[in-house]
């Protein structure tokens, strides 16, 4: 099997167990890695000076200047693993064997940003992880591999996250093994669906909780937002209160009565008051003591 030569595009805990899969097959090397403009990733730089690899700091990566650069390095494959900038026709091309990105979406659903927010709030029962082909549009290459992965009501965006994490190093190397072996047999996006669908980036605001949403919804954001996310947020007379968890109350009734309002205290925190039934809430972080018959808004 011949080595192949790769150029690695990353950034962040996304990117460190795939680049340690990929540096112990001695059958592959990695030439540079692009590190995300504005990254704090320092791991990915102390990889790059233990295994003498040239770290390129600071890259638009469709410039004269790095286009010219990346053609020095005579890669075979060009590897994306949680970056963030949108590759050209004439980079994709560089390397004979093309670019791949790992994204944590199943394909053609799920593209764009923030994707495992999305699933939980949407309420999915799975999500993916898909290792494509990358082209000119935005996670709309031909699929190499795709894993799916359960979701249940004890996961959250944090369990999500480490599950991710190995199973990207995982699929992202298989796939690589595949290039490298000329094994692959790609699937196009559009037999799987005519048209997927797209997620956009959660900025700031979309944290704030309707209390009038449904008991399920409110349970899915909390639980799609929690940390290491930005928490989900509401008031209380003007001040800010964060919620980390929730718990459904299986069985509880559907009735008329003020969203927001705290109905009782739990051992963890409280039973509130939702569009439909109610749902209790805890991990609060709040400047004010709340009580009983307090309304959330």
């Amino acid at each position: 099997m011949n080595k192949l030569s790769i150029g690695y595009f990353a950034d962040g805990p996304w990117s460190h167990n795939s680049f340690k899969k990929l540096i112990e097959d001695k059958s592959l090397e990695i030439k540079f890695i692009v590190p995300r403009k504005d990254t704090n990733d320092q791991t990915l730089k102390e990889f790059a000076t233990k295994y003498d690899i040239q770290y390129l700091e600071n890259v638009s990566i469709n410039s004269e200047e790095f286009y010219n650069r990346a053609r020095e390095f005579k890669c075979d494959l060009f590897v994306s693993m949680s970056f963030d900038q949108i590759f050209r026709n004439r980079i994709i091309n560089i390397p004979q064997l093309g670019t791949i990105n790992c994204h944590a979406g199943k394909l053609p659903f799920y593209r764009g940003r923030n994707v495992l927010n999305w699933v939980l709030i949407n309420d999915e029962k799975e999500f993916g992880i898909t290792v494509h082909y990358v082209d000119e549009g935005i996670d709309t290459g031909d699929i190499i591999l795709q894993g799916l992965y359960p979701i249940s009501d004890n996961d959250d965006y944090n369990t999500l996250l480490n599950t991710s994490y190995d199973a990207c190093a995982d699929l992202l190397y298989q796939s690589v093994k595949l290039i490298q072996s000329d094994k692959v047999e790609s699937v196009k996006q559009s037999t799987l669906h005519p048209t997927g669908f797209y997620c956009g980036k959660r900025g700031e605001g979309d944290e704030i909780i309707d209390w009038s949403w449904s008991s399920r919804r409110i349970f899915n954001f909390i639980r799609a937002i929690c940390k290491p996310g930005p928490l989900a947020r509401t008031k209380f007379k003007g001040e800010l209160v964060l919620i980390n968890k929730a718990g459904i109350i299986v069985n509880a009734p559907n009735y008329i009565n003020t969203p927001g309002q705290l109905l009782a205290k739990t051992e963890d925190g409280f039973l509130v008051k939702t569009g439909d039934s109610y749902l209790e809430i805890y991990e609060i972080e709040s400047g004010v003591k709340l009580k009983v018959g307090d309304k959330l808004s």
